[in-house]
């Protein structure tokens, strides 16, 4: 049964509504447990479906500068995979550290972890400190959790010491209910998409952005041609996209023919499918001779190496990216899916004066230029398939195993999809067939 605020949220009730109403003593949420962190010992299939809980869990109290928000919808990140795997470290080491900072961040030491790094949803009370924002707002979460009086965070968010990713190295994350989120995460929703289309982008668009477009990344310019993993996946899946809104030109590789057709259906002519670059040698690109394979393949969809590799898979891609990049190219790398330690040869890095750059997340400011595309409707939501909150679990899983495309979206508070639009003229100006573009 749900809770009157709730059913007020889902009805549309207005601010003074939101305002009267209590706030829910507990509500359901996605959680790992502290007890089951040895579950994988031993184990090599870490099946994440397993180690995912929904549950009632406790409301947290609310600190000055952060806003409760109600959850329509999120997403499932390759970071909640990796909570649920317990891997590289089970993320309670993360909790406990912020135990011990003392203050209101002692409340996230718990037992249990709220996992999810993106949301969408009604903001239904603000803290004490919050100006900016109001009860009733409709909004979207930036994943990036930042300490203000760090002085590196004002030379960029991602640099201070403190920065952390909500939902995986904080908790009360996105897969609940409701959410605790700081002022400073908070962003409008674009008013064209549904509650999952919108939930669905802030960590990966924002992600990619920074990889590509900042002058924090690689700086595409317009004509590069640019070598992107995974691109149906829900990194690549924006990159592709910001590749051609920039004047650059973006070589996909995927692993279906499926997946090739979704890319040049948005507009991306040069696909390469790895299976058959790999001919059934998983291993193959991780050897000189599947690296000069891979290149053959690059050049003979383009005629030319590529300015910039978009590196995200890690282990098994990193070393044939250092050599596909050209002379003076750009490897810029913000994960390892595939495990974190690389081995390459470093000859094709310094004396072919390639560079390697390390991106993590996005600044707020970066945050709001993604959302800004969003909502204009140049970048469309990488949204794929949807799962209710109960079924997490098995979204989680579909991520592990790599059966997607795009994003995995999660209704948490939304009773079904396609609800959430405030501009159905924005919406069809972008075009449905636009907008469903990763929809199977």
């Amino acid at each position: 049964m749900q809770s009157y605020m709730s059913e007020a949220v889902l009805a549309g009730a207005e601010a003074a509504e939101l305002e009267s109403l209590p706030v829910p003593d507990y509500f359901p949420a996605a959680v790992v447990r502290e007890e089951d962190a040895d579950t994988f010992q031993s184990m090599t299939d870490k099946d994440v479906s397993k180690t995912l809980h929904v549950e009632k869990v406790p409301m947290p109290e609310l600190a000055p500068d952060e806003a409760l928000v109600a959850v329509m919808a999120s997403s499932v990140n390759y970071n909640t995979v990796w909570t649920a795997m317990f891997e590289p470290v089970p993320t309670f080491q993360f909790l406990k550290s912020m135990g011990r900072n003392g203050g209101w961040e002692e409340r996230h030491d718990l037992p249990y972890h709220i996992v999810g790094s993106d949301a969408s949803g009604v903001i239904v009370r603000t803290g004490s400190s919050v100006r900016k924002w109001k009860v009733g707002d409709r909004v979207v979460i930036s994943p990036a959790y930042v300490d203000e009086q760090d002085h590196d965070t004002h030379r960029d968010g991602m640099l201070g010491e403190g920065q952390k990713a909500w939902g995986f190295e904080t908790n009360f994350g996105g897969l609940a209910h409701y959410t605790v989120v700081r002022a400073s995460q908070l962003m409008p929703k674009p008013a064209a998409l549904t509650w999952e289309e919108a939930a669905v982008n802030p960590l990966c668009a924002s992600t990619a952005y920074r990889m590509l477009v900042s002058e924090r990344g690689a700086r595409m310019k317009q004509g590069d041609i640019v070598l992107v993993w995974g691109a149906t996946g829900g990194l690549g899946a924006y990159a592709v996209q910001l590749v051609l809104n920039g004047g650059g030109i973006p070589v996909g590789v995927v692993n279906s023919p499926e997946k090739a057709e979704v890319l040049k259906s948005l507009g991306c002519s040069a696909v390469i499918d790895r299976t058959e670059v790999e001919e059934g040698d998983s291993t193959l690109l991780q050897r000189p001779e599947g690296w000069k394979k891979m290149g053959k393949a690059v050049r003979a969809a383009v005629g030319e190496d590529p300015h910039i590799v978009f590196e995200h898979v890690g282990r098994s891609t990193f070393a044939a990216s250092v050599f596909l990049a050209r002379r003076g190219g750009t490897v810029v790398t913000c994960g390892s899916s595939t495990g974190y330690e690389h081995v390459y040869d470093n000859r094709y890095l310094w004396m072919r004066l390639k560079r390697i750059i390390g991106s993590h997340g996005a600044n707020f400011h970066e945050q709001w230029e993604v959302n800004r595309l969003i909502a204009l409707g140049s970048l469309m939501p990488a949204l794929s398939e949807t799962y209710p909150l109960d079924e997490v679990g098995a979204a989680a899983r579909t991520v592990q195993l790599n059966r997607h495309m795009g994003k995995v979206g999660v209704l948490c508070l939304a009773p079904a999809t396609g609800l959430g639009v405030t501009d159905p003229s924005a919406r069809a100006r972008i075009g449905e067939q636009r907008l469903r573009a990763f929809r199977r």
